[in-house]
């Protein structure tokens, strides 16, 4: 299983934020790029990078920030925040990330999703972010009534190969994943899920683990020290998705 460790950035800090609320926002430094730095030093090979500025905004407001991190680590890259319409994603893609994550736009706008996975295949991800199995929008400020489980399958039979599913209320919240919910996001076949939201322990890896779960975001639980990213990487044996181009690890 994969192991994306996290950083969202807000005003070019690193934060998390509990439940999705920018009312609820803690910071853990003023230097994405050192993060990432500490991360691969503690042997990451992948990033998730959200900018949630952009997410609540619908811009790419951390885009130089993102460049950095681009520009100067190794890893492979994804990102998401903000990102709706096609030259927000070819900026992204030019620039090198290896995966652009769509979230907002995939509800409001899905036959754009449909054109955009057609165009740029492995290269897009959908983020479905849920609170109470519900669709989130809008960087979890608007609960629709979509089924989330619904969408993921419809998304699967679109063309997408890659979504990244966070349990808005356990984001953040440092009590354990939705395990229910990745068990069964996990019978969905031909979707690589990513699990994102209240990942806290090594039970936690284990079990979505065994679940054959793409991968798993790890955020809060890094920053607080409740979870070794070492320990994560030893747990979940990581191998480093092939670069841009090279078609992705699925």
């Amino acid at each position: 299983m994969e192991i994306f460790p996290a950083i969202d950035i807000i005003g070019g800090q690193v934060v998390r934020l509990k439940e999705g609320d920018y009312n609820q926002v803690s910071v853990y430094g003023d230097d994405p790029l050192a993060m990432a730095n500490r991360f691969v030093e503690q042997g990451a090979k992948n990033l998730h990078v959200v900018d949630l500025d952009g997410a609540k905004e619908g811009t790419t407001v951390n885009f130089s920030v993102i460049q950095r991190l681009r520009k100067e680590t190794g890893l492979f890259i994804e990102v998401g925040g903000g990102i709706r319409d096609e030259a927000r994603i070819a900026s992204y893609l030019e620039l090198g990330v290896d995966r652009v994550i769509l979230g907002t736009i995939a509800v409001k706008n899905y036959p754009f999703v449909e054109e955009m996975v057609r165009k740029y295949g492995d290269k897009i991800a959908v983020g479905v972010d849920a609170r109470n199995e519900k669709v989130a929008v809008s960087g979890w400020l608007d609960v629709t009534e979509m089924d989330a489980i619904d969408f993921c399958v419809r998304l699967r039979d679109s063309g997408v190969k890659t979504v990244i599913f966070t349990d808005i209320a356990k984001d953040g919240m440092l009590s354990g994943a939705n395990l229910a919910l990745y068990k069964r996001l996990s019978a969905i076949q031909d979707l690589s899920i990513m699990a994102s939201g209240g990942v806290t322990t090594l039970d936690d890896i284990k079990a979505l683990r065994d679940m054959n779960l793409y991968g798993a975001i790890v955020g809060k639980a890094l920053y607080t020290g409740h979870l070794s990213l070492g320990e994560v990487l030893a747990t979940a044996p990581a191998i480093a998705p092939a670069r841009t181009g090279e078609g992705g690890a699925q």
